[in-house]
């Protein structure tokens, strides 16, 4: 939810473009800092349980076609993609869903080779390449 700001500019962008988006629940919150992203830039096991997000995000993968990973320099690691995120990934390619990264793959050694098999398409930052 670092990104949460660039999240729903990217949906109004895309929606004007004719798509139809879904976004975490708590989007809007993080992005005007109702809710604060954790000291490790986490939402926190917490509150993934209490408002059983994973499930949502689960359910969310399901209703659509698509998913775009907004990955962005994040804790060092250039184009970085978190554990919640590549979970939903591998949902998303499970359900047989094209994979969309904003940018390049990360050069992670433990998922690297997994975010590779997924064949993500890399948008290298033009939206416009979204088919």
């Amino acid at each position: 939810m670092s990104f949460a700001q660039e999240m729903l500019e990217l949906k109004s962008l895309l929606e004007a473009r004719g798509h139809s988006c879904l976004i975490p629940n708590e989007t809007i919150g993080y992005a005007d800092g109702k809710i604060e992203v954790g000291r490790d830039g986490s939402e926190g096991a917490r509150r993934k349980i209490e408002h059983d997000l994973i499930r949502d995000h689960h359910r969310k993968i399901e209703q659509s076609d698509a998913i775009l990973v907004v990955n962005h320099s994040k804790k060092g690691v250039e184009n970085y993609i978190g554990g919640n995120t590549f979970l939903e990934m591998g949902f998303a390619y499970i359900l047989g869903k094209k994979i969309f990264l904003l940018n390049d793959i990360p050069e992670l050694d433990l998922i690297k080779e997994e975010l590779l098999a997924m064949q993500p398409v890399i948008l290298k930052g033009e939206l416009q390449r979204l088919v």
